[in-house]
């Protein structure tokens, strides 16, 4: 376990921004990692937690203290019987190398996660979800070393309070836990309708009436190989925004003035409007700003063309939150984290 000085965080995030930090580190075991955050803490550094650097922004002057970089490994079945198996994964597993093996496995539950990069400790952190699925649906447990008892704990699905893109992990303990592996329940049953609209559109436009867990997962690749720029050649941290959630009367308001807006349901009086769409009708998607592109092909995708530090991302994003607020009344929320 070799401790490393002034590494550029542009190299270890996909939006290929951001100056050194001063120490950086991987661990591969709990016991490694309870040592470097207590030699850390012991001298008063900052820490911040480094899973595949895709969801996260790096500022110019970068980290002051020590990344830790999760690379903890483990794939295993727990328990398995009639209609569910459960696996424990390590956190620093790739996530979607982690779907593709239970996709092979014939497990329905994740399969329309596929192709989101990061690891699997990353995972439950911002709740991720795609095409009808969020990862919270299949979550178990897991186990973190909490820094505030310096020890390793396991929180149930409930105690990780999940909801939309969000969880403990990034709001009320931020920075408490870090997560060193998960645990799964996923289902034997094959995956059933009604799939999500980018799905269903997908599968009839190619005539698919059978559905299993790898024809799921290769119509999600197709789409999103389509729609979303590959992170490891094109520099972008994948839906740089959240979706949009408004109340009820928002709705009336916009649908009036906007009868074409595309709205999703949640359940509890809210209602779920793609931000893209909103960046879109603002007349940005395609827009290079300060050296950021629009994706053309889908407008919550942030690309770094040019931009020569974070001042240029963080301009451009204001600029778009600015539009879509002047124009929607809608306060639109970065999703990656920031490092520091």
């Amino acid at each position: 376990m070799d401790i490393h000085t002034n590494i550029p965080l542009k190299n270890f995030t996909t939006m290929k921004l951001g100056g050194p930090a001063r120490f950086m580190v991987d661990v591969r075991t709990t016991d490694e990692l309870m040592t470097v955050y207590r030699n850390a803490r012991s001298k008063n550094l900052p820490i911040f937690i480094l899973g595949g650097g895709s969801n996260v922004i790096a500022k110019d002057e970068g980290f002051p203290g020590l990344v830790i970089r999760i690379r903890i490994p483990g794939f295993e079945t727990i328990n398995d019987d009639v209609s569910t198996t459960t696996i424990k994964v390590g956190a620093g597993e790739s996530w979607d190398q982690t779907v593709k093996r239970t996709v092979d496995m014939r497990l329905t539950g994740m399969e329309a996660l596929s192709m989101i990069p990061g690891t699997v400790g990353g995972a439950p952190v911002q709740n991720i979800g795609a095409y009808g699925q969020e990862v919270s649906e299949t979550i178990a447990s897991l186990e973190a070393y909490d820094s505030k008892t310096d020890a390793i704990v396991t929180l149930t699905n409930e105690q990780c309070k999940f909801s939309y893109r969000n969880s403990i992990f990034r709001s009320t303990e931020t920075g408490r836990y870090i997560i060193t592996s998960v645990t799964f329940k996923l289902y034997k049953s094959a995956p059933q309708p009604p799939f999500y609209d980018a799905l269903q559109a997908y599968f009839d436009q190619h005539g698919i009436t059978m559905f299993t867990q790898q024809i799921i997962r290769d119509a999600v690749i197709a789409i999103r190989s389509e729609k979303l720029p590959d992170p490891s050649t094109t520099p972008n941290t994948g839906s740089f925004f959240k979706n949009a959630i408004i109340e009820d009367w928002q709705l009336a308001e916009l649908t009036t003035k906007y009868p074409d807006i595309k709205t999703y349901e949640m359940g509890d009086g809210r209602i779920k409007v793609p931000t893209g769409w909103l960046i879109e009708k603002v007349g940005l998607k395609g827009q290079l700003l300060h050296g950021i592109r629009v994706h053309d092909k889908n407008a919550l995708v942030l690309i770094n063309e040019s931009a020569s530090g974070y001042a240029d991302l963080a301009a451009a994003r204001d600029e778009i939150i600015g539009k879509v607020r002047d124009t929607f009344r809608i306060q639109i929320e970065q999703e990656p984290l920031e490092i520091g």
